[in-house]
């Protein structure tokens, strides 16, 4: 099974590529929003669960994400493997993660690590800021902070999968197919 980490500061390609990735490679994509999404709308317990968190402007837990994931994950047992996009955004989210896949009888295959500059980020951001309706993508200073949480609390889930000897640093400057096919030979080692 192939199961990648999709993996880059906020404006690095992660939505373009992840697609690009699920059509070649046949891969289950999972999304943490559109989890948070999909059971806020359905109403189910985990989606209630999540609902106080967000609404108190609290993360949500762990446990609560890690249960999304594990019911996505039993929902298709005959996959060639899971795109996660978004997640794990801490040690402790991956360590449960490898768990919860580990109960599965699989584990993380590769994590992709898009490494763009700050200043091409701020620009990529605003611009899709123009076009999206996305109001975080409009404000320089949320963008700032962005960045910032990124390096100081996402940032060491590379670490991480760098020491399981996981990590691919892939350049996320340049087309979307030069990009991509710097990703597809990183996963084709795999």
């Amino acid at each position: 099974m192939l199961n990648i980490v999709l993996f880059g500061p906020p404006g690095a390609g992660k939505g373009t590529q992840s697609e690009n990735i699920i059509t070649k490679y046949k891969l289950v994509h999972i999304a943490t929003g559109d989890l948070f999404r999909k059971h806020l709308k359905e109403g189910t317990d985990l989606g209630q669960k999540a609902k106080q968190y967000m609404d108190a402007g609290n993360l949500v837990p762990d446990e609560v994400v890690i249960g999304m994931v594990d019911e996505k994950i039993s929902e298709f047992p005959a996959t060639k493997g899971f795109i996660f996009d978004g997640f794990p955004r801490t040690v402790a989210q991956a360590e449960a993660l490898d768990e919860l896949l580990k109960k599965n009888n699989t584990s993380i295959s590769l994590m992709i690590a898009l490494q763009v500059p700050d200043d091409e980020l701020r620009q990529r951001i605003v611009l899709r800021g123009k076009t999206s309706e996305r109001t975080d993508d409009q404000n320089i200073e949320k963008i700032n902070n962005r960045i910032k949480v990124y390096k100081e609390e996402t940032l060491p889930v590379a670490k991480y999968y760098q020491n399981q000897g996981k990590l691919a640093k892939v350049n996320g400057v340049g087309s979307i197919d030069e990009i991509f096919d710097h990703i597809s030979k990183e996963i084709d080692k795999h």
